[in-house]
């Protein structure tokens, strides 16, 4: 019988919310909380009783725990990947781990679930150990994602990898903020833009974007920092990707701006499509949104400056 995967998540209570939001981003069929902080008022309010067992009460009140349940053919690193850097950019303190559900060779079965994959029209996105693939005259994006995000088997990464496709004209300058693997900024450059840079405050997401740009031969064209996007860049262009939370994209829109020319089109993706509205309002008072694109319960946006 195939087995699924457990992913435990503890993290502070006081961002169980926040967290739990992001936790629901990776799987569309719910998430398993234990929170007790607010353990008395709880049991008193759902079964109006006073007597609880001695091992509840014994629980942390400061601590939170999230579980998710990944199905046999969900690739649990991407997954794994995908929370530490949502939670590192939102600033929540998170520990993760798996359970006892995959035998001992767990860190390299994931890759099974990682195949070659075509992407809108021009790309394909090959992962390094997989020789067994035919091209069919795409461009091909060689890709070993390491412990950062971004493989483009997640729909917000290949919403935006589309999107991209679509905008990204030739000899172009690219941002890519909060770039994970790098991945949007080496296929921007694959398809022709002249010069790409990336930002991410998780210094091991910058280590694998370097070695991704090494790999596809665009390491020259290709700068990569860590910190965040005010303080390690400056310049105006044609390209703005950001593929983060609903919350970033939000807090970003001011500051996105100064980077823009009035014909700058702003790739804005990450974004659960239950918060699609709230986000394209927030985003509307700075921005004209000229497309907006939506895929297994994700959104992405395209805009430019009002």
């Amino acid at each position: 019988m195939a087995q699924w995967t457990e992913i435990k998540i503890s993290i502070n209570a006081s961002d169980i919310d926040r967290a739990s939001d992001i936790a629901n981003m990776v799987v569309p069929y719910g998430i398993y909380i234990e929170d007790y902080s607010a353990l008395e008022q709880q049991v008193q309010e759902i079964a109006h009783v006073d007597l609880i067992d001695e091992d509840l009460l014994a629980k942390d009140r400061s601590k939170a725990f999230i579980h998710i349940y990944l199905e046999p053919d969900v690739n649990p690193a991407e997954s794994l990947a995908f929370l530490s850097e949502r939670y590192t950019a939102e600033g929540i303190a998170h520990e993760l781990d798996t359970a006892a559900t995959m035998d001992e060779d767990w860190r390299n079965n994931w890759k099974k679930f990682f195949n070659p994959t075509p992407v809108g029209d021009r790309l394909l996105i090959r992962p390094t150990w997989r020789d067994d693939y035919d091209a069919e005259g795409r461009v091909v994006l060689n890709i070993d994602p390491g412990l950062a995000f971004g493989t483009g088997s997640h729909e917000t990464t290949r919403l935006c990898l589309e999107t991209i496709e679509k905008y990204l004209r030739k000899g172009d300058t690219v941002l890519d903020v909060g770039c994970g693997s790098g991945i949007l900024a080496i296929a921007s450059l694959l398809l022709g833009a002249d010069r790409a840079i990336g930002v991410d405050i998780d210094p091991v997401a910058v280590r694998t974007a370097r070695e991704n740009a090494e790999l596809n031969g665009v390491s020259e064209r290709f700068e990569v920092a860590v910190g965040d996007l005010t303080e390690k860049i400056s310049g105006k262009f044609n390209l703005i990707v950001a593929n983060i939370v609903a919350d970033a994209i939000i807090n970003l829109s001011e500051g996105v701006r100064e980077f823009m020319t009035p014909d700058t089109v702003y790739i804005m993706s990450g974004i659960i499509d239950t918060r699609g509205d709230e986000v394209a309002e927030a985003v509307g008072r700075n921005f004209d949104i000229i497309e907006r694109y939506e895929d297994g319960g994700w959104v992405c946006l395209a805009a430019k400056l009002k």
